[in-house]
């Protein structure tokens, strides 16, 4: 902010002679005074010298005086309005916007001196703000944004530059850099300090969400919407929006958001009346922005939209000395939450300095020599694969199942049961005499005579297709099972 000897006044009135006195009464009062009789020389003057306070009269011969109140409001100006036929009406309105006061002809010359004396204090109070700000920001503060490296100290004057204004504003940087700092500290400095800043994560809505926590749905509009609910939108009116992630928005729903950024206006789910809102939106991504318009996840026209001043925040490792600040700030905020007063070594804080940050790390790991043995320079140093010890028996059991030939498929009619190997005997159940014995405890001259006889010590001609006895005995009884005896006969026998 440019610093005055004095403060400066803009009288604008179409009244030649109420202009002549009303501007000796503001000199005496220690103001330089400027004066316009419409709002075409009112806006010119604006432009060559913006007003620290400006008296308008609410009838011009071009329009009215609330015509020049957007125009004040960007100047930062405080506005008084002066007029010879006040109504209720007009004076509603002038209180529902920025004005601080509202006159009638002929103007009380002391409550006009008090004004100006209000006026005045302001001034100082301002002036005093904007020098303990700039010394916080040589120490490294900016509202909640902590840095004094020189790619800090930029993005303070592009958040200082665009605050006053009303464009939309994209942050973006890798994640952790403070986006929504950012995002905060430009609603702070903004005229919209007063009204709601909220805060929407597109990344953590699902899909089928995010349209209705965005514009609000109305009362049965969908299944569960048992009452009318109130958007994103809605709720930050008058103030600031921040949309973080913006690139995971759905790309179907980028077309209403765009419309609303362009009109002004929303819809409910649901609903058929437009409902008019006045939001600035700030939104912020980690990805390059460009990039995500060329992989289909965020629309071109959008990115213009959101995009009129980019703001790029560097990571930490680009910031140099700004993570010791970070450090002791964090500190700080840990003593007084657990009530110590714990501080930094010089040890420990050239520690934090030179350590290697998130990205930094990722790619040292990638740069990092492999280790080499001391004693076999120029060899990769590798470790001998981990020996298990096992059970000698158990060692031996599983090396033969492992070896053995895969099992055949299932018996026809077997309901289920184990597949038959190739060296394992059937087991007969059921029945009488030989048949219903268990067929290991009978000798082989009896297995021979009922059907019983491994696969392996048969003729060819005595085997059917299904691989059963040719004897023609059902096979619904026959359950194979896995005999090591007779695994072991069939080995000596072949």
């Amino acid at each position: 902010m440019v610093t005055r000897s004095m403060p400066h006044a803009l009288l604008v009135d179409d009244d030649a002679a109420f202009q002549g006195a009303l501007a000796e009464i503001v000199r005496q009062e220690g103001f330089t005074v400027e004066t316009a009789e419409n709002l075409a020389t009112a806006r010119d003057r604006l432009v060559a010298q913006p007003p620290d306070v400006a008296l308008v009269d609410l009838e011009l011969p071009d329009g009215t005086g609330f015509d020049l109140i957007p125009d004040l409001e960007q100047a930062r100006s405080e506005i008084v309005l002066v007029t010879g036929h006040a109504t209720v009406d007009a004076a509603v309105a002038a209180l529902r916007t920025s004005v601080s006061d509202f006159f009638t002809k002929p103007v009380d010359v002391s409550r006009l001196k008090s004004i100006l004396l209000n006026v005045q204090r302001r001034l100082e109070l301002r002036g005093q703000v904007e020098t303990l700000r700039t010394e916080l920001r040589g120490l490294g503060r900016f509202g909640p944004l902590i840095g004094a490296s020189p790619a800090m100290q930029q993005v303070y004057d592009l958040i200082s530059r665009v605050a006053p204004t009303e464009a939309t504003v994209l942050v973006h940087g890798e994640s952790g850099t403070g986006k929504e700092l950012v995002a905060q500290t430009v609603h702070q400095l903004s005229r919209r300090h007063h009204a709601p800043f909220v805060a929407l994560n597109c990344g953590a809505v699902s899909p089928q969400l995010i349209e209705s926590e965005l514009f609000g749905h109305e009362r049965g509009s969908f299944t569960g919407a048992a009452r009318t609910h109130k958007g994103y939108f809605e709720r930050a009116h008058g103030g600031t929006l921040f949309l973080d992630e913006i690139t995971e928005m759905p790309i179907e729903l980028q077309v209403r958001l765009l419309r609303a950024l362009e009109m002004g206006t929303i819809y409910r789910v649901g609903a058929e009346q437009e409902i008019r809102v006045d939001v600035r939106v700030i939104s912020a991504t980690n990805r390059d922005p460009k990039q995500s318009v060329a992989d289909g996840k965020l629309r071109e026209d959008l990115l213009y939209r959101l995009s009129v001043f980019p703001i790029a925040l560097p990571p930490l490792r680009e910031r140099g000395d700004d993570v010791r600040l970070l450090a002791e700030h964090f500190l700080n905020e840990l003593n007084t939450a657990e009530g110590t007063s714990k501080r930094f070594t010089r040890a420990a804080l050239e520690r934090i300095r030179t350590y290697r940050l998130a990205g930094e790390r990722a790619r040292a790991a990638e740069l990092r020599p492999p280790r080499v043995h001391p004693r076999r320079r120029g060899r990769r140093r590798e470790r001998a694969p981990a020996v298990v010890r096992r059970h000698p028996r158990r060692h031996r059991r599983d090396e033969h199942r492992r070896h053995r030939a895969p099992a055949p498929r299932r018996l026809v009619g077997g309901r289920g049961r184990a597949p038959a190997h190739p060296r394992d005997p059937p087991r007969v159940r059921g029945g009488q005499g030989a048949r219903g014995a268990n067929a290991r405890d009978q000798p082989e001259d009896a297995l021979q005579q009922a059907g019983q006889v491994p696969q392996q010590l048969r003729a060819p001609q005595q085997l059917s297709a299904t691989g059963t006895a040719a004897s023609g005995a059902s096979t619904r009884n026959v359950r194979l099972s896995i005999r090591k005896r007779w695994t072991c006969r069939s080995v000596w026998a072949s």
